[in-house]
């Protein structure tokens, strides 16, 4: 049992740096058994940080250290002091040159942090604290260098040497071996820098930049993924153009290069001209890979090109300043996506995605704000609050500022900070100098953790024809905060007519109407605002676009909400209409059931889904979207107390009743797309994602009747496509059906086609590992035992266990507390050699005040189980004690 707790971190506590480092020059010598890396670090006192010649404290972390030299004196054990996690050396003067050699063990690091391989490829991953793993250096944000580096190894085995910036020289050495040296002219922390040497092939492109440079593209990846590139090369060269047409960002360095490694801990990384993704987002082809995979590759893709202006030529000062880059940089790939696809499909994903899992995150114990306090282990804040919720304060901004002044707040801050390390005060600072907008109380979104609710009612004059909405904002006690300020809200609005016509907005005290949807800007606890010429009662379209993260609540009938699924001319706000009407229909059916009484369902949402599947005018993504019922995840999330059998039994008997009542429109809708997709060769493009999205959404309802010429048709799609979107929702579909001897055929051919195919194999799993079926438990239990499940491999951890844990209520949160016993034991078992994927495992567990007292009692006696069961590492002892207090 831990007896030591990890040490915590304080923004608080944040000093300069004691020295910087100018020049970095890396040798790194690899070997099958072993690694050499000498370290040259041209140094100097840090001028900000005071007087005098401080010790000089450098992390360094599994490593032997062979030699170390100060200017021209070989230093000796007793002019050092050597630790687990640090080398102190008392320097002799201002100015000095640093050289070391240490040996390194990339072949069992199997923690895949700093140096190490991936079947036979090295690579590396540094973000956050991954360099002090490969050479002794002051591993922070803040000390920026430049690299040259020299990667040397044996030519046959590792033909492929890549490192960080451009290539200035190669050659062979002795012994079959042979060298290759990297030049980065931009300054930068050690957490982006690269390391990749193997035995890659290389899909090439070039991009002409906006003032006319040629730069050349390259995507390494093993010989056997050659022909899955083309996509993300495609998307790249998007990404490229937009961030020069939207953001003004021209592309720096002569290469630009992408290498796809199997074994990863993240989605990707964006180091310095050579981007190491996990190869889940690199990799995709029509017969292997989903729309929503190829989705993903292109904003991930964009995501990791954006950074290397919000995140690398301008990057953080410390780690808590984490959503400086990450949120900016989700908000910029989000609108990319937006632009390349629907806009108001990618806005409903988003939000779905952030009201059922970052929702949760802020009112669980690992809640904290979107610039944290405090931290044991920077790993465990690459969270959605960081990301998601960051993107969305960024949106905020954009909202109350306009588009032109934030792209000149933007502006500003590239060229203000350009090469520097700083903070989210910077950001707004230039944001406040663009636009002249103080943004002083908006700030509170950084330093408050939690999701505030927004209670709203109306008022209707109709003698003075005005109508007032008066808005009351709260937000709950999260860890360490017991008490909040009010936030400022942008809350977007629209008023409706009794025939759905949008009426102008003019408040009370303006001389004329701006326009029929604008943002109010609420900054107090209560405040009223007063709309005139009002003749009749309206009815409030709130929160366009989802404008703030917030919870939303007005007394809508459900009248009301199918009236706005009709008229409401923001799209989000139509799909969410939809959505509050599903959850509404379905806590009742929740009530019957925990009642013991027969499940009714409300006819209004047959009707309203009926409307929507016979409106011909919508965009058929926004169909699918609108079909699509809350999910168990998030009914869980907005209950007291989540009844995870009430919950199930309820949307499963929705569907039911939606698959009969609406079979015919569903048949027909499905038919029709099935028919075009016979027609059609695969293509990637919304309109195309957009129809298969409805069909394969009509063919899960339609499963649900148990026909006949509905399971012929499910067999025919998963025999007769071209593509893994048909063909994988086929199967799932099958999977979650009583066909037993279909499902069971279906799995074995799905398994002995796709064998060799890693990614593929991972989407095998998670279909069975997502099955609500009973015995769920066993199924993953036997799919460990699989020849294609690797527990050291994260994409396999993430396929298996945590598709069983976060998508599979019903079995997951089995009375008898089987899944929580499960889970504990495989976040026991990867902590001993990957302490990252262990805690990102936990986070089911960490929501235990959501459930009964029973589960409440199962899910503690786990976690204290698992703080009992060794020497934990500080990723998952924060986690788990945390969760327990």
């Amino acid at each position: 049992m831990r007896t030591e707790q990890p040490k915590t971190i304080y923004l608080k506590d944040y000093q300069v740096p004691e020295y910087l480092i100018d020049e970095t020059s890396l040798t790194f010598e690899l070997y099958e058994d072993h690694s050499l890396v000498h370290a040259q670090l041209v140094m100097r006192r840090n001028p900000e940080a005071g007087p005098g010649l401080p010790l000089l404290v450098l992390n360094g972390q599994n490593m032997e250290l062979l030699s170390l030299r100060l200017d021209d004196r070989d230093l000796t054990a007793a002019d050092y002091l050597l630790s687990p996690s640090e080398l102190t050396v008392q320097p002799d003067s201002a100015s000095f040159t640093l050289d070391s050699t240490v040996r390194i063990h990339p072949e069992t690091n199997t923690a895949l942090e700093g140096l190490y391989k991936s079947g036979t490829m090295f690579c590396t991953q540094c973000e956050a604290e991954g360099f002090r793993k490969i050479t002794y250096y002051l591993d922070r944000p803040d000390v920026m260098s430049s690299f040259t580096t020299t990667v040397s190894a044996d030519k046959q085995r590792y033909p492929v040497l890549l490192s960080n910036g451009n290539p200035i020289a190669s050659g062979d050495g002795d012994n079959g071996r042979h060298w290759a040296t990297w030049q980065d002219p931009f300054k930068k922390p050690a957490y982006l820098f690269a390391l990749v040497a193997g035995d890659l092939w290389c899909v090439e492109d070039t991009f002409t930049t906006m003032s006319a440079r040629e730069v050349a593209l390259r995507i390494y990846v093993e010989p056997e993924n050659i022909d899955k590139c083309q996509h993300a090369m495609d998307s790249l060269k998007k990404s490229m153009r937009w961030d020069e047409e939207v953001y003004g960002r021209e592309y720096d360095l002569d290469i630009f290069m992408i290498v796809a490694v199997n074994d990863f801990n993240m989605g990707a990384m964006e180091n310095k001209g050579l981007n190491i993704f996990n190869s889940s987002a690199v990799l995709a082809k029509a017969e292997t890979a989903t729309d929503a995979a190829h989705q993903r590759i292109e904003g991930i893709l964009a995501h990791e090109y954006f950074h290397n202006w919000s995140g690398n030529r301008v990057t953080c000062r410390d780690w808590f300043q984490l959503s400086l880059k990450e949120g900016f940089t989700v908000f910029r790939d989000a609108e990319f996506s937006a632009d390349m696809n629907s806009r108001t499909v990618k806005r409903i994903e988003d939000v779905a995605y952030l009201r059922t899992h970052q929702f949760a995150e802020d009112a669980g114990p690992m809640a904290h704000p979107v610039r944290p306090d405090s931290y044991m282990e920077i790993s465990n804040f690459y969270t959605l609050t960081v990301y998601e919720k960051g993107a969305e304060v960024l949106r905020m901004i954009h909202t109350l500022l306009g588009a032109e002044a934030f792209r000149k707040g933007s502006d500003l801050y590239f060229e203000r900070h350009d090469g520097q390390a700083v903070t989210c005060d910077d950001f707004i600072k230039a944001m406040e100098d663009a636009s002249g907008v103080d943004l002083t109380q908006f700030k509170r979104w950084y330093s408050q953790a939690g999701t505030p609710r927004l209670d709203v009612r109306e008022a209707y004059d109709a003698a003075a024809q005005t109508y007032t909405l008066t808005f009351k904002q709260s937000c709950p006690a999260t860890p360490g905060q017991p008490e909040k300020q009010p936030f400022v809200i942008p809350v977007e609005l629209g008023l409706l007519n009794a025939q759905g016509v949008e009426l102008p907005l003019r408040l009370q005290g303006e001389a004329e109407a701006l326009g029929t949807s604008r943002v109010l800007s609420l900054t107090e606890a209560e405040q009223s605002f007063t709309f005139v010429d009002i003749a009749e009662q309206p009815l409030p379209s709130l929160l366009r676009g989802f404008s703030a993260p917030v919870k939303l609540s007005f007394p809508y009938s459900r009248d009301q909400l199918m009236f706005l699924m009709q008229h409401d001319s923001d799209g989000f706000n139509r799909w969410e209409a939809g959505q509050q009407l599903a959850v509404q229909i379905l806590q009742e059916l929740i009530a019957q059931h925990q009642a013991g009484k027969a499940l009714e369902l409300d006819q209004r949402l047959i009707a309203a889904l009926r409307t929507v599947l016979e409106n011909d005018q919508l965009d058929q993504a926004m169909v699918a979207e609108m079909l699509s019922l809350p999910g168990e995840a998030y009914l869980a999330e907005i209950s007291e107390v989540a009844d995870v059998e009430a919950i199930h039994a309820a949307r499963e008997f929705a569907r039911k009743q939606i698959a009969a009542e609406l079979f015919e429109p569903l048949w027909a809708r499905y038919q029709e797309n099935r028919a075009i997709s016979r027609e059609r060769a695969y293509v990637a493009e919304a309109a195309e994602f957009a129809r298969r999205a409805l069909q394969n959404i009509a063919l899960s309802y339609l499963m649900e009747s148990g026909k006949d010429e509905v399971l012929a048709a499910c067999l025919e799609q998963f025999e007769q496509t071209d593509n893994m979107t048909e063909r994988l929702h086929a199967m799932a579909v099958l999977v979650n059906s009583p066909f037993e001897a279909e499902k069971a055929a279906s799995l074995a051919k799905f398994a002995e086609h796709f064998k060799d195919n890693p990614l593929v194999m991972d989407q095998w799993f998670s279909v069975q590992a997502g099955s609500p079926l009973p015995g769920g438990l066993a199924r993953v239990q036997q799919l460990m035992q699989h020849p294609a499940f690797n527990l050291k491999n994260p994409n396999k951890v993430r396929a298996l266990i945590g598709a069983f844990a976060n998508q599979n209520l019903i079995n997951f949160h089995a009375a008898d507390g089987s899944g929580y016993r499960f889970l504990a034991d495989q976040v026991i078992a990867l902590d001993g050699f990957n302490p990252q994927i262990a805690a990102r495992q936990l986070a089911p567990l960490t929501r235990w005040r959501k459930y009964d007292a029973t589960r409440q009692a199962l899910i503690q006696g786990e976690l204290k189980r698992i703080l009992a069961s060794g020497e934990l590492s500080a990723d998952v002892y924060e986690v788990v004690s945390k969760s327990l207090n």
